[in-house]
């Protein structure tokens, strides 16, 4: 097991530009984004705990509920896991009844994904328990600040590597801000 305390020589370093570097890190932001997501992210794990769920069945049936018929291929590159782990959790999830999987009407060899009434209700449940901290943290930083912490999370993400759930995300946002205008 490696040490979780481990300390990087500063001092060591060549030009003694580590240690400047390393005071000029965003510790705060780091560390506040940590705390964040444990929390945002606990408040779903406690229900999904007594469904033996953990974090990946809730991506996953988010997921599906949000872009019915999303393609197993696809789920795959939104979440970033192997073929072994989607697999574990899919076999779950439809074994249990949360999520259906469909061929494709086009395409027999695609495998399409839907979620049941039953996996709807469970995203709705554990949605409203995050809506509940999101609503409260954008009371607390004040009226209007809202869109700025949506462009500071747009802009946390990656946009070199393509996304298909995230490219819809974005579309919306462009059409949404078309119609404002």
């Amino acid at each position: 097991m490696s040490d979780v305390n481990f300390t990087p020589d500063l001092a060591g370093s060549r030009d003694g530009s580590a240690a400047a570097e390393a005071e000029e890190q965003r510790w705060d932001i780091i560390e506040l984004l940590f705390f964040a997501y444990r929390d945002f992210v606990g408040d779903a794990d406690h229900v999904l705990q007594a469904f033996g769920f953990g974090r990946a069945h809730h991506r996953v049936v988010h997921f599906v509920t949000r872009y019915p018929g999303l393609k197993v291929a696809d789920l795959l590159d939104v979440l970033r896991i192997t073929k072994q782990s989607l697999g574990r959790v899919l076999k779950q999830l439809l074994d249990e009844g949360y999520i259906v999987q469909k061929s494709g009407a086009a395409d027999r060899r695609q495998r399409l994904l839907f979620a049941t009434p039953k996996g709807q209700a469970l995203v709705a449940r554990l949605a409203a328990l995050q809506t509940t901290r999101i609503e409260r943290a954008l009371a607390a930083v004040g009226p209007g600040e809202g869109e700025s912490l949506r462009a500071f999370l747009r802009a946390m993400i990656d946009r070199d590597d393509p996304d298909k759930v995230l490219e819809i995300i974005l579309a919306e946002k462009k059409a949404a801000t078309k119609e404002t205008r």
